[in-house]
């Protein structure tokens, strides 16, 4: 199979999945009883976000991707706590191999509690033959939720929870945009262009922008040949990520269910939180001292700045900068759809029904460019095949 092919079929297995996926969001589950959604409930959006609305209806895949979005941040801390687990991590690649068939028990586990959760919230009970049926078949259906993400994986393009989360999420979307509009009308449409277009183009800019930092090594005499001394340059990132905006939206929550706090105060409050948070999370994964001794071991070294220390220092002053402006770009990302939305007065928690828009945005748009670098690598392998053997 040549890579034209092998390209085209990468397409057609991702496609296949993702509608394989979705017509198991539609197939109902046997004994379950089909209830109305609350209306207009923060908490209801960022359920059917995370679920693909399946909780409305309880479908065979009524959980989506969530199990599979919990169970890696489940075991994460798991490997925290146990030393065992810790170990493992520490083994290289067959620990990771043990670790990765726990993960898939444990969202097998998570989705086991959350069928039987979701039965006993609907009144029903789990314990006798219908229920008990329910609960397998949703269990069931988790389990082959997460194999159709390991088929994106290792044979469609992108992480096939991305992927999977993206299809549902888009399926959810029209119905909200459309409920929108006939409580607010066309600016609904106008309001929800801007905050689309405006998060879209500052997170590509934030992606693909970069601070080059050019360094130089040093020349090496071999011989008569001369060896080194090619420029290149160290790039320099905004790490970018939905946390600090979550963090500050639960932080904000409370007091502003329990206090009242009006529109501006909790605008600005959030801004500030969002920015600081951003900060802060990108400032400590930074370490400049070992980036410096890494070129001094090389033979590299920044123009007009000494090896060593003094290197280390320009760096992280660079760094900071760099985080500093990224940090402030994190805040008006998530300030434009909790301020569009609070306009438009389209929720009674506007916070948490924009920081959940913020998050989808970002996530569309990260995913996009993530399936798109792929491509684009593929494309470049079959081009670059023929000059290779």
């Amino acid at each position: 199979m040549n890579d034209r092919d092998s390209l085209r079929r990468r397409i057609l297995v991702t496609l296949g999945v993702i509608a394989l996926f979705r017509l198991g969001q539609s197939l109902p589950t046997p004994h379950v009883t089909v209830r109305a959604p609350e209306a207009d409930h923060p908490v209801r959006w960022i359920l059917d976000l995370l679920t693909g609305g399946g909780l409305a209806t309880l479908p065979v895949f009524a959980l989506g991707v969530l199990p599979c979005l919990a169970a890696p941040l489940l075991l994460r801390g798991l490997i925290a706590l146990i030393p065992r687990l810790a170990a493992l991590r520490a083994e290289g690649e067959a620990g990771a191999r043990v670790l990765k068939r726990y993960q898939r028990r444990l969202t097998v586990a998570l989705g086991l509690l959350g069928a039987a959760g979701a039965l006993v919230f609907r009144g029903q009970s789990v314990l006798d033959g219908h229920g008990a049926i329910a609960v397998v078949c949703l269990t069931a259906g988790t389990a082959v939720v997460l194999r159709l993400t390991e088929v994106i994986t290792d044979r469609g393009f992108g992480d096939g929870v991305r992927i999977l989360l993206l299809a549902q999420v888009l399926a959810v979307l029209p119905p909200e945009f459309l409920r929108l509009y006939e409580r607010t009308g066309w600016a609904a449409i106008a309001v929800t262009i801007v905050v689309t277009l405006s998060i879209t183009v500052l997170t590509i800019v934030l992606a693909q922008g970069q601070r080059r930092v050019p360094v130089q090594y040093a020349k090496r005499m071999i011989g008569r040949r001369a060896f080194g001394g090619t420029p290149t340059y160290v790039p320099f990132r905004f790490p970018q990520a939905n946390s600090p905006a979550v963090l500050a939206a639960v932080l904000l929550s409370v007091p502003a269910f329990f206090f009242g706090l009006g529109d501006h105060w909790w605008i600005a409050g959030y801004f500030v939180l969002v920015c600081l948070f951003a900060f802060a999370r990108a400032a400590v994964r930074q370490d400049m001292d070992k980036v410096a001794g890494e070129l001094v071991r090389v033979g590299g070294f920044v123009p007009g700045i000494r090896p060593g220390n003094p290197t280390a220092q320009y760096l992280d002053h660079v760094s900071r900068r760099i985080i500093a402006f990224g940090a402030l770009c994190s805040g008006v990302v998530a300030l434009i759809p909790a301020a569009g939305l609070a306009l438009l007065d389209a929720s009674p928690m506007p916070l948490v029904a924009g920081v959940t828009l913020q998050v989808v945005l970002v996530f569309l748009v990260s995913v996009s460019l993530d399936t798109t670098r792929q491509i684009e690598s593929l494309r470049q392998q079959r081009r670059y095949a023929p000059f290779l053997r």
